[in-house]
């Protein structure tokens, strides 16, 4: 059966960073044990989408292996600025996820939020960020994600300008399978499977799921 609404997850780091972590990603790192686990719970869902941030070293280490162990497949959001820098993927990573079937997408340039940036930086993280990474691949770069979850009407037109297909955010929640924006959930360190039923149950109930739609309009539309 194939479903018409979507469950995205988000992971960014996996195992022991190798690193210090900036403000904020403690709360998004996860053991390779509970990643597995998670992994695990998907596992022959169609419903389920998988995706990376950051471009992490640990996405070629211990993400690759255990997606492929399972047959899975993901997204990997990369930030262009940050290739070959200390436990962060270089364009040979990039180019051994791709040849593993796995999607490469967009995560900026600098890891900045989008939202309120000048004309000519917001291009460089649009714009030069993609060709960088499809300069690797050699092929379209279609898919981005948010830095932050920042995103406005502004950002949005200009990633529709620059050819992106679908942008994933930080809304939460479940998502149109062909939407143009997907709502994503990311996954902290103490997050087990049934964190599945617990993404379903924030668009449930009608009450609850007009009240966050009506929000993110909002956010849409400033």
């Amino acid at each position: 059966m194939v479903h018409e609404r979507s469950i995205n997850l988000t992971f960014h780091g996996v195992g022991e960073p190798g690193r210090g972590l900036e403000d904020g990603e403690a709360a998004v790192w996860v053991s390779r044990e509970r990643f597995e686990s998670l992994l695990d719970s998907v596992a022959g869902r169609d419903d389920v989408r998988i995706t990376f941030d950051d471009g992490n070293a640990s996405d070629v280490e211990h993400a690759l292996p255990a997606l492929r162990e399972r047959g899975l497949t993901a997204t990997f959001f990369v930030v262009a600025g940050r290739l070959g820098e200390r436990r962060f993927l270089d364009a040979a990573g990039v180019r051994e996820l791709a040849a593993a079937g796995m999607v490469i997408g967009c995560h900026g340039m600098r890891h900045r939020p989008w939202r309120g940036l000048d004309d000519r930086t917001l291009d460089e993280e649009l714009v030069e960020a993609k060709q960088v990474l499809e300069a690797i691949v050699e092929r379209p770069v279609a898919e981005a994600a948010c830095p932050f979850g920042a995103y406005d009407r502004r950002v949005l037109a200009g990633l529709r300008r620059s050819g992106y297909r679908h942008v994933y955010t930080s809304d939460r929640g479940t998502a149109g399978r062909h939407a143009f924006l997907q709502a994503r959930n990311s996954v902290g360190p103490a997050d087990e499977p049934d964190l599945l039923n617990r993404i379903a149950g924030l668009d449930g109930r009608p009450d609850r799921a007009l009240a966050r739609r009506a929000k993110l309009a909002v956010k849409r539309w400033r």
